[in-house]
């Protein structure tokens, strides 16, 4: 039996035969009311952003930047929300002891979802919220492995933002590469599937905040 998995591993170094790669880059700004005073709502804007490759460059050799990995445990509360979300799906979530550099994997044939125990809770949250946007329907049958992770790692940009969880340093090192210069066609096209996804997890977060 042949299984469809997808998981969020974090990126190594790799190289490019562009000479320049165009990201999407995250752009928070604050709502305004009717008045034109700031509120305490943000939104999440992208703009294009284009970027040489480290090999086209000259001087001292340096390394990558580096997935930033979360620390700490202040988003702990969004984890039992997104496992009740993963359910109504029919999926079931386990954290186990998986690889370092593997943050989880969604098994879609078998309806599970795995975490990496070893990784910082708020880590662990933003894994969650990613394995659950494949688990709502883009896997790598559908859309291609490196489409696929851009959709649900900017869906999950999104979702982690609107809950006050900065996942910069992860999502935008891991977007540019999984999608290098396809990143904002596959965003642009897909624009709708990813407003969905980020609005299916942010109504189950935000419908447990207000429960609590």
């Amino acid at each position: 039996m042949s299984r469809q998995m997808s998981g969020l591993s974090y990126p190594g170094r790799s190289s490019s035969s562009r000479l320049i790669i165009r990201i999407l880059a995250p752009v928070t700004i604050k709502q305004r009311d009717d008045n034109g005073e700031d509120t305490a709502e943000k939104k999440v804007l992208f703009r294009t952003v284009a970027v040489f490759d480290v090999s086209q460059t000259d001087g001292p050799a340096i390394e990558r930047p580096a997935v930033q990995p979360m620390t700490g445990d202040s988003h702990a509360a969004y984890l039992r929300p997104l496992e009740v979300l993963a359910h109504s799906l029919g999926f079931s979530v386990s954290y186990e002891n998986l690889s370092e550099g593997l943050g989880g994997y969604c098994d879609a044939t078998m309806k599970h979802i795995a975490v990496n125990k070893n990784e910082a809770v708020n880590q662990q949250v933003r894994v969650l919220i990613h394995e659950i946007a494949h688990a709502l329907g883009v896997g790598y049958e559908e859309y291609g492995r490196e489409q696929a992770e851009v959709l649900v790692e900017t869906a999950t940009f999104i979702v982690a933002t609107s809950i006050g969880l900065d996942t910069t340093g992860s999502s935008i090192p891991y977007v540019a590469h999984w999608g290098a210069a396809d990143a904002v066609k596959a965003i642009e096209t897909f624009a709708s599937v990813v407003d969905k996804l980020a609005r299916t997890i942010e109504k189950a977060v935000k419908d447990a905040e207000v429960a609590a």
